[in-house]
């Protein structure tokens, strides 16, 4: 592995290189542990050369991360693809009126998915799904105390703000109220789902019928004041502009001087196959690394960005990994459909911990496994699984 830069190397290629003095000037910010302002986190989208712009993201990283990677081993439960809602990018979810097309699972039938990992180091169950009118607030309760009984040291991650307002609204009871009763019952942290694009312009052209964005970031303060953390992620590569964009990790940023209760930030690339958006064209791999560069730099106040696998493919995030990405998400199991339904890369995304850690360390860069609010389980090494019996996958 290669030596870190230092700052002064890092400001000397910044010197050297052709971009404007203005921008210049706002990189050396970055590298000198400043803020940048709104504009200049659009003016980095406009005008910012992508090589440059991960030379100074990837810096920032080694700087907080070294070369530590993160992942965790968990597994997803998908509860119902039927929903309420008509996201216009979401290939996913089955209208309520069609639901004879999706899936609702029982409690008995979650329960015998978190049967099937009864003999593997899991340490995290994700629990995400379409807004179902019939699984309400008691159900859920009910799941996650029956998960906590059967496994208590399974870390509980589960609900989009999106499922949490339409549950809480359901059941006619407050969003402290909601979220005291669900961690009560053994929710310990929330995903960052339902994000998508917080500014109005873009929200009510995608999914008007949704949460609004206060309403979105309220959810997640609350759980912080619980103690839950959660993740914050953003639909990239749309309808959106850079200012969008900003806009949208600006809100975060200020939730998260207030709260500090977000692990990390997750950009979600755009997938245009079976929605109502087929006709918007992808964002290519160039600006997926911008995206990426550009977060690092302006979410100063989150300890880690993520990329996930298999959303973005294999190769692509072993690039991001020099981009500002810290985190590639988890083992996953073919089970997961959000993804693949979406014409994501991986269309059976499930990767056994051997093969995410050889993917991690082939992009030069060492594997830690973490549990959910990144406590450090294990670092790999290069000779780890030299023997495979040495290591259960």
């Amino acid at each position: 592995m290669s030596d870190f830069m230092t700052a002064d190397q890092v400001q000397l290629l910044i010197d050297q290189s052709h971009t404007d003095n203005g921008l210049k000037d706002i990189l050396k910010k970055t590298i000198a542990g400043e803020r940048l302002t709104p504009g200049e986190g659009s003016l980095l989208f406009e005008k910012g050369e992508l090589p440059l712009l991960g030379t100074v993201a990837n810096y920032i990283r080694e700087q907080r991360h070294g070369h530590h990677t993160y992942f965790n081993r968990n597994f997803h439960i998908e509860p119902t693809n039927v929903c309420v809602y008509t996201c216009q990018f979401c290939s996913y979810s089955r209208v309520y009126k069609h639901r004879e097309e999706g899936w609702e699972l029982s409690l008995e039938q979650m329960m015998d998915i978190v049967r099937r990992y009864d003999d593997q180091p899991i340490t995290e169950v994700h629990i995400v799904g379409g807004v179902h009118p019939k699984l309400n607030l008691a159900f859920f309760c009910e799941l996650m105390r029956q998960i906590r009984a059967h496994r208590p040291s399974l870390h509980i991650k589960g609900f989009t703000a999106v499922e949490l307002d339409y549950m809480f609204r359901k059941a006619k009871v407050s969003v402290e109220e909601g979220m005291r009763l669900l961690h009560e019952a053994g929710l310990q942290s929330m995903p960052g789902g339902g994000a998508e694009i917080f500014h109005p312009e873009i929200r009510e052209k995608i999914c008007a019928d949704k949460v609004d964005a206060e309403g979105w970031l309220y959810i997640h303060a609350t759980a912080h004041r619980l103690g839950m953390p959660t993740n914050a992620t953003m639909l990239y590569g749309h309808i959106e502009d850079y200012r969008h964009r900003i806009d949208h990790m600006e809100r975060l940023r200020q939730l998260q001087d207030e709260t500090r209760g977000f692990n990390t930030f997750i950009p979600l690339k755009f997938r245009n196959q079976n929605n109502d958006m087929s006709d918007v064209p992808e964002a290519t791999i160039i600006e997926d690394l911008k995206m990426y560069a550009v977060a690092r730099l302006y979410l100063d106040n989150f300890a880690h960005i993520k990329a996930y696998w298999a959303m973005l493919g294999r190769q692509t995030t072993q690039l991001t990994l020099a981009y500002g990405v810290d985190d590639v998400d988890g083992t996953l199991d073919d089970t997961t459909k959000i993804y693949s339904m979406a014409g994501a890369e991986e269309q059976h995304p499930a990767m056994s911990t051997e093969e995410l850690v050889r993917l991690i360390q082939s992009a030069g860069r060492t594997a830690v496994e973490r549990d959910t609010v990144y406590h450090v389980i294990r670092t790999y090494s290069e000779a780890d699984f030299n023997n495979a019996a040495e290591v259960p996958a």
